[in-house]
């Protein structure tokens, strides 16, 4: 039987696009719940098999408003855990931008490390190890954009360092269908409900 991976990033907080927020404890926006809610109603028709979530507050609100309609518990798992950022973290992005260990840090994803942090490479390892664990249907993972877009890189065999050409917006899907062997096929990426609102 297929196994069906759904990577879900959590919903937009008041952070998102300004601040590295890390493994801090920050909540989802109004907009982020939206996003959230949006997701469940999306996903009301799928048969999950369970659903687990990264021990940050927002990824759990997002994931808890999939479960509660189902009357099903959310699996806190520490291997969906944002990247540790090390020293980066809680820094804007304005001011980091000027950091030689941050320039070097996206430019050389797949060997850098950051400052009192993680790697790119054991971030994703962790991951992976959890998402290849998962049981036959569909499986729900709410997690974080550069776990999710590493962990599809990892499957699509590329560089880390090209992950940026992954899209992940807040509250978005992306779909990997799991082989016997291993292996994955992308069936879809960064799948945003209908009432998201629209590219710009």
């Amino acid at each position: 039987m297929t196994r069906l991976l759904l990577l879900a990033r959590h919903g937009t907080h008041g952070e998102v696009d300004h601040v590295l927020s890390g493994r801090s404890e920050i909540a989802l926006s109004e907009r982020g719940r939206d996003e959230a809610a949006g997701l469940a109603r999306h996903l009301a028709g799928v048969d999950l098999s369970a659903i687990y979530a990264s021990p940050r507050r927002r990824t759990v609100e997002t994931a808890v408003a999939v479960a509660r309609p189902r009357g099903i518990d959310v699996v806190h798992a520490p291997a969906l855990d944002e990247i540790d950022f090390g020293t980066f973290t809680g820094r804007d992005f304005v001011a980091l931008e000027g950091d030689p260990d941050w320039q070097r840090w996206n430019a050389e994803r797949g060997s850098a490390r950051c400052p009192g942090g993680e790697t790119m490479g054991e971030a994703v390892a962790r991951a992976v190890a959890l998402l290849s664990a998962a049981g036959e249907g569909t499986t729900l993972f709410v997690t974080h954009c550069d776990v999710i877009r590493g962990a599809v890189a990892h499957w699509l065999g590329l560089r880390f360092e090209r992950m940026f050409q992954l899209g992940c917006d807040p509250g978005s899907v992306t779909t990997l269908a799991l082989d016997a062997h291993g292996g994955a096929t992308l069936v879809a990426l960064n799948e945003r409900p209908s009432a998201f609102h629209p590219l710009i």
